[in-house]
């Protein structure tokens, strides 16, 4: 039977997983209706200061929508094809893939969103006050309020309010209204993305923290507000019970993790990583005044750049760790109400530490009330609660049409969370597919006028206060009012948050009431919100390079804190030669070119399958380039996956259905020579000699196991590594079951110089083998010498049955690692400190399994070289940032998936595979590419063809075309290296031209009355 589907999906949930989700799915050409239960979007991430480990702003990295967006708030409210819908949950499901239909309620919120400025008069006059739930409680709200500045208001309707109404009184807009009610919605759409986030587990029942006792006692998100500048106590680290400066702090990992009798035994994957950023935020607070100590069982930096941070923590910002269990902490005086921490080290002796504030790193639970949205959605949930994830999808679920993402599923980091997101966008794209494009709506941009260097100027000067952020430093009312005066300016204003959707509306307003030709803003980062603004210009009908955006938050507020009478001298003077500048701009008109909708996938893997059907799925064709002459790669001798899985069914399966999916040629015994072109329209050669055009690549050339030089690895058949310990268990089985002692030993290669990273599965890789051993062979003694066991997420339940089963775990530090002796009968002896009894003991063994490293191939650097693409100290290929751009490249149309990218699993693989598809599909959907900077242009009467733009260019985009340079508009990144490099000046970057740079100079000298 037919079914007659949409192409609209729903999304539940608009944390960074829904937000993600929404955008790729819109941006390739499907209607998203994203649902959530709160009144603001963005989840739990706009509470955190900075991410791990790059220290990115949370908020930031949420708010504008720039060229490389990760996932944004801002552009989310303005999308065309994403209807927002808050304070709304899912009522009922009923109907199939394809064609579902969805009741959701909507809860008023007493506010008209369309009427609403965010001007927060009704704020400021509410008087009835309230627990802040997003400072975690630590402060008070209005009634009447906003999550984050950012956010519409909601209004809490109290008894208190009844009589009130003062807020009515302020609203300009009459967008308050009492008398609003509750909505019923019946939505069509085609398929689901579960994205309903987490909440923390709460320590209050267990006693001996003394949380909710110990008023300095405090959970790692309540800290986290504390730190953040934008908190209650205005990044000021004071103890919440006297207000006093904290001197000494320490944190205290899985509270509510790893904790089999209270049902959470799973790992949190993200508190030790959490605990060291913030520890390391504190140092930097407080310039290394503060003592911290974090009390861990193991350290878990197990993500991509972790281990580094961990280390760096340690040696540099003097960040202390204790292995320990603790037994306890209680307050030991009223007055200053210090605590004490009793512990257990791991050579059994009792300590005691006194701290101001103690954190505890709070494990993540599934989100209120999920158990009752499942049962609507009609999924499976595991023995934790969290959704189930099917086998090898990723992201499916055990109801067809209906995927999750984020912590939905369980508890993991943002760039695993965002990774998700777009494959469940992957997947939900794949059931919309024969409907692409069928309900969309296009830009609704006004034509922009016609604006010639002989129409009079008419600016309009505005000044983001960003918070606190530019308007704590620089004195704004006096910058606009000096800046009032220079000629041509007919407005200015003062912006609290300019990256806003209430922000972007006072932009366009002006520019239509007061008919502004060209605008200034003083802001912050021109890369993360430039293209924030070109939407409000192109919304107001004027061409987006009409514009100048000042950064006066890094180069005058931030810089110059301690003066700011000198900060806001620098923003006049940077306001005034940016109105000099942009007063002869001339319009630049976006270059089009159209799309090849062909696929390039490098790698015949697992990962690189997976990315391939995707695509083909979709609609793509594709071409998949292999090496060798067989499919498969590292997953060809891997049997089983950690819960039993059958790796060798779905890999043939994987490959039979590439080869019966008429979108996808594989080449066989093939590599790549050369490439030339850039996004949308790629040339490449290879080894064949065949020459491909296609419009993106995605780079997936796996990984390699490394071949150890010590423990007798290569000299004594009886060590060997965990691959091939794993194929003697499937093949001759006598060997093991003659064995009576066998040892593992982990890190061989990891966590050292030139590979210093953890390369992430080998632990759990041990431990799974261990178990089949002793399943296999029940006598034989079985020992794991680790420095970090790191099962993450719910693979730690594979660590606790291997405890219950007898699986002896010794570890041993990094100064002082084990030692394989062969003695004269043959024997191989194990040499190992054991950290409990501090004495050494000797394991005479007959197996000894290496895990070791996970290497990035050979090929990387050639790849590398061919697509001027980055790789990191490890060799694996380098993302644009580890934190909000997991599998895309600065060099736009390019991803990358699986071990290239850096060690995981086979399914963490499939995962990024398929977010790889999703991000390539945003592109590949479009008919035609639009030059989105300011790019170079060459004028060939005074080009030699001397080639030094194109020696100098970091990214290939000039070529040599009938005796003259050419630049590639979609390929030129605006850097400006081969204008100041021409030797014949030929070559000028748009919008610096050396007139304007000439205006900049008269401006900054011009003084105006």
């Amino acid at each position: 039977m037919s079914i007659n589907k949409t192409g609209a999906a729903m999304i539940l949930g608009a944390g960074i997983a829904g937000i993600r989700a929404s955008l790729d799915l819109a941006e390739s050409g499907y209607h998203v209706y994203l649902l959530d239960h709160s009144s603001a979007i963005g989840g739990t991430m706009p509470m955190l200061d900075k991410t791990f480990p790059t220290h990115n702003c949370s908020i930031c990295a949420l708010s504008p929508k720039s060229l490389d967006c990760g996932c944004k708030m801002t552009e989310i409210g303005k999308h065309p094809n994403i209807t927002v819908i808050t304070n709304a949950n899912l009522t009922s499901l009923s109907g199939e893939p394809g064609n579902f239909t969805a009741t959701v309620t909507k809860q008023t919120r007493f506010i008209n969103q369309e009427k609403c400025t965010n001007c927060g008069a009704c704020i400021e006059v509410c008087p009835v006050e309230l627990p802040n739930e997003f400072n975690q409680n630590l402060d008070m709200r209005k009634a009447i309020y906003r999550n984050y500045p950012q956010a519409k208001p909601c209004l809490d309707i109290q008894e208190q309010c009844a009589d009130c109404k003062k807020c009515l009184n302020v609203c300009q807009e009459q967008a308050i209204n009492f008398n609003m009610s509750d909505e019923l919605l019946e939505i069509e759409i085609g398929s689901i993305i579960l994205s309903s986030g987490f909440e923390l587990f709460d320590p209050t029942d267990l006693k001996y923290y003394g949380y909710g006792k110990y008023p300095n006692v405090l959970t790692s998100l309540e800290y986290e507000r504390l730190l953040s500048p934008a908190g209650p106590t205005g990044g000021e680290l004071i103890k919440p019970s006297n207000n006093k400066a904290a001197q000494k702090v320490a944190w205290i990992q899985c509270v509510g993790s790893r904790n089999v009798r209270i049902n959470k035994g799973y790992c949190s994957s993200i508190c030790c990583m959490f605990a060291i950023k913030e520890a390391v935020m504190t140092k930097e607070l407080t310039n290394n005044q503060t003592d911290t100590v974090i009390f861990a069982m193991d350290i878990r930096t197990h993500g991509k750049g972790f281990e580094t941070y961990f280390q760096k923590a340690e040696k540099e910002h003097n960040v202390r760790f204790i292995r320990s269990r603790i037994f306890g902490i209680e307050q030991i005086d009223n007055i200053e109400q210090n605590l004490r921490i009793r512990y257990a080290s791991e050579d059994g002796h009792i300590y005691y530490e006194d701290f101001d504030i103690v954190v505890l790193s709070t494990g993540l639970k599934p989100a209120k009330e999920f158990n009752k949205l499942a049962d609507k959605l009609g999924i499976e949930l595991n023995n934790y609660s969290f959704c189930k994830v099917s086998d090898f999808s990723g992201v499916g679920t055990s109801k067809p049409g209906i995927f999750t993402a984020g912590t939905a599923s369980g508890p993991k980091d943002i760039p695993e969370t965002l990774i998700q997101a777009s494959a469940a966008a992957c997947e939900a794209a794949k059931v919309l597919a024969s409907k692409q494009k069928a309900i969309v709506k296009p830009d609704n941009f006004t034509p922009a006028k016609v604006v010639t260097n002989e129409d009079e100027p008419r600016l309009g000067v505005f000044i983001c206060s960003c918070g606190d952020s530019i308007g704590g430093t620089v004195n704004i009312p006096q910058v606009l009012d000096y800046v009032s005066k220079f000629p041509g300016v007919k407005i200015t204003q003062e912006i609290n948050y300019g990256c806003s959707c209430t922000g972007q509306f006072q932009i366009i307003n002006a520019i239509k009431d007061f008919n502004l030709n060209r605008i200034v803003v003083g802001a912050c980062n021109t890369r993360k919100h430039q293209h924030s603004f070109y939407l409000a210009l192109q919304k107001a009908g004027l061409n987006k390079h009409l514009l100048e955006i000042v950064n006066i938050r890094e180069h005058c507020s931030l810089v110059h804190q301690a003066y700011p009478e000198n900060a806001t001298e620098k923003a006049i003077d940077l306001l005034k030669m940016s109105c000099a500048k942009v007063t002869i701009k001339k319009p630049i008109q976006s270059v089009k070119i159209p799309m090849n909708h062909t696929a390039l996938v490098i790698g015949g893997g697992i990962a690189g399958m997976t990315n391939a059907l995707s695509l083909a799925e979709m609609g793509y064709k594709v071409h998949l380039i292999e090496k060798s002459e067989k499919l498969g790669g590292n997953a060809l001798r891997i049997k089983k996956g950690f819960w039993n899985e059958d790796v060798e069914y779905y890999l043939n399966s994987l490959v039979a259905k590439l080869s019966q999916n008429s979108h996808i040629t594989v080449h066989y015994k093939t590599e790549v020579a050369a490439v030339s072109g850039s996004v949308g329209n790629f040339t490449t050669t290879l080894s064949s000699g065949r020459q491909i055009a296609h419009g993106i690549v995605t780079i997936a050339t796996g990984g390699e196991e490394y071949r150890p030089n010590e423990y007798f690895y290569g000299q004594d058949a009886r060590v060997m590594t965990q691959l091939e310990l794993e194929n003697l268990m499937v093949g001759s089985k006598q060997q093991i079951n003659d064995a009576r002692n066998i040892v593992f030993i982990q890190c061989v290669g990891s966590r050292e110089p030139g590979r210093n990273y953890c390369s992430k599965i080998c632990c759990t890789k041990s431990i799974k083998m261990a178990l089949d051993i002793k399943a296999q062979n029940p006598v034989a003694n079985v020992f794991i010498l680790y420095r970090d066991i790191r099962t993450y997420g719910f693979m730690e339940d594979l660590y606790t049955e291997a405890r219950s089963k007898g699986i002896i775990f010794i570890r041993y530090s990094d100064n002082n690692r084990p030692v394989v002796e062969r003695g004269n009968a043959n024997t191989l002896k194990v040499k190992v400190s054991d950290h409990i009894l501090g004495e050494q003991i000797e394991i005479y063994s007959d197996i000894i399994c290496l895990a070791t490293a996970k290497t990035a191939p050979k090929s990387n650097h050639h790849i590398a070289r061919i697509f001027n693409l980055p790789l990191d100290e490890n060799k694996f290929f380098l993302e644009e940032n580890i934190k909000l751009f997991p599998v895309e490249f600065d060099a736009e149309g390019i991803f990358l998936c699986g071990l290239a990218h850096g060690p995981k699993s086979i399914e963490e693989s499939i995962t990024q595979a398929k977010a790889a598809a999703s991000r390539a599909s945003v592109i590949l959907s479009r008919d035609f590419l639009e030059s989105e900077i300011i790019y170079a242009e060459v004028n060939p009467e005074k080009c030699a063809a001397c080639l030094t733009c194109v020696r100098m260019c970091p990214h290939g985009a000039p070529q040599i075309i009938d005796k003259a340079a050419w630049i590639n508009p979609l390929q030129c990144q605006g850097c400006g290296i081969c204008a100041g490099e021409c030797p014949n000046k030929a070559i000028e970057l748009q919008g610096y031209k050396d007139n304007m740079m000439l205006a900049m100079v008269k401006g900054l000298f011009t003084e105006v009355h």
